[in-house]
């Protein structure tokens, strides 16, 4: 569920748009005081809506201090009809203004893009990695090239790719390696000098004395 903070004096306007996006699984906690709204946890929401016209506190200011604090997507919403405060708003870090009255069905789209146009300008590449497991196949890719291996390499390279960068204990591969149940065609010791001939200097998988093994790269 999507979770916004509004700020917003006018109570029946918060109400209004607060049933409106409700049908789109969206949760709208609305604070008529600006000081409460600053102390609510603005970290645990996904978008503000804020008003310029507060009792107490100007909404430029309240946009000033969010900003300054926290990573969070604005609107700002207000009647006012002066260009400058549109101005100063996004110049301030606002990343849009939707002036009233406005339709819940407009504001319904703007909170939409906005939070796709920030997800994705936050959204972290995923590291690229040599060594792929391709799960489905039960084949390892290095640099995209399928590597030959028996059901015991496969399965103890494929637990170690699953914890790349963790240590794994020897007793957690022998347990969930099912190969090894059933018996294999060489001890741990002797798969992992086969994986790492297999594997290249360049990928190193590390030996972590009397605990387990480690794939760093």
């Amino acid at each position: 569920m999507t979770k916004i903070m509004m700020i917003e004096d006018d109570v029946g306007y918060a109400s209004l748009l607060t049933a409106y996006l409700k049908q789109y699984n969206i949760e709208v906690t609305n604070y008529e005081d600006p000081y409460l709204g600053l102390s609510a946890g603005i970290e645990k929401y996904d978008l503000l809506i804020l008003d310029l016209t507060l009792p107490g506190m100007d909404g430029l200011e309240v946009c000033k201090e969010v900003v300054s604090k926290y990573d969070i997507p604005i609107i700002i919403s207000s009647a006012r009809s002066d260009l400058s405060d549109k101005v100063i708003g996004l110049q301030l870090g606002a990343d849009d203004y939707l002036p009233k009255p406005y339709d819940p069905q407009e504001m319904y789209a703007r909170i939409i893009s906005l939070l796709r146009r920030y997800k994705k300008n936050h959204t972290q590449e995923e590291p690229k990695y040599r060594l792929i497991l391709d799960a489905s196949k039960e084949t390892v890719f290095l640099d995209g090239v399928p590597l030959d291996l028996t059901a015991a390499e496969y399965a103890v390279l494929k637990l170690l790719i699953e914890h790349r960068g963790s240590t794994v204990s020897k007793e957690q591969i022998l347990y969930d390696s099912e190969v090894f149940q059933f018996g294999s065609d060489g001890s741990l010791a002797v798969i992992l000098n086969r994986l790492r001939k297999k594997l290249g200097e360049e990928i190193e998988l590390k030996t972590v004395r009397g605990i387990g093994y480690r794939l760093l790269s």
